[in-house]
């Protein structure tokens, strides 16, 4: 049987290992998390290097465009969009409600000062883009966004929360019943 005292010692035991352990799950989600979020940009990030190539060396805005068009607000391929120094979108692979996509002056003026700018887009509520935004020089210089859906990767994460929880969980009990079992048959020696 075990008593008060014996529970008490238990969550004294307990408790600060309770803490240790929601905090390594904390962290250890934050970082895979981060990390999938990052590694969304890696196409993008080939793409708009290389239409700017491309574009500095004099080569047309479509000419840098992939082969189809893509709904941004369903499609999940990545599209190109190129724009002229004022920020103005003069080609695109990626639409809008048919349309081509705006990005706020904020973006361009950042790729504008630091040669590349690496963004969450949500032109509206539930559309989001994984987006990279490079500036171009050359005879008519501009930006060329790249962009793809975050949708597989946001439901990715929403899993690694589930699976971090769980095994958070898990781990709590775990550390309840080692704590217990020790205490009840090494106390009583």
């Amino acid at each position: 049987m075990i008593n008060i005292q014996k529970l008490k010692n238990i969550l004294r035991m307990w408790l600060p290992a309770a803490v240790i352990i929601t905090l390594l799950s904390g962290l250890t989600y934050t970082i895979a998390q981060q990390v999938l979020r990052m590694s969304a940009n890696d196409p993008q990030i080939q793409l708009a290097e290389d239409a700017a190539n491309m574009l500095t060396s004099g080569q047309s805005p479509e000419s840098v465009l992939p082969a189809s068009r893509v709904d941004i607000a369903t499609g999940l391929a990545p599209y190109v969009v190129v724009f002229d120094n004022s920020g103005k979108a003069i080609a695109s692979s990626g639409l809008l409600h048919n349309q081509f996509p705006t990005l706020p002056s904020g973006v361009l003026d950042a790729a504008r000062e630091r040669g590349e700018d690496r963004i969450t887009w949500q032109p509206e509520p539930g559309v989001r883009s994984a987006v990279v935004v490079t500036h171009y020089g050359g005879a008519r210089p501009g930006f060329v966004m790249a962009g793809r859906s975050l949708r597989e990767s946001e439901a990715r994460s929403e899993q690694l929360l589930l699976l971090v929880g769980a095994a958070g969980i898990a781990i709590l009990f775990a550390a309840l019943v080692a704590i217990a079992f020790s205490e009840i048959v090494f106390s009583n020696r």
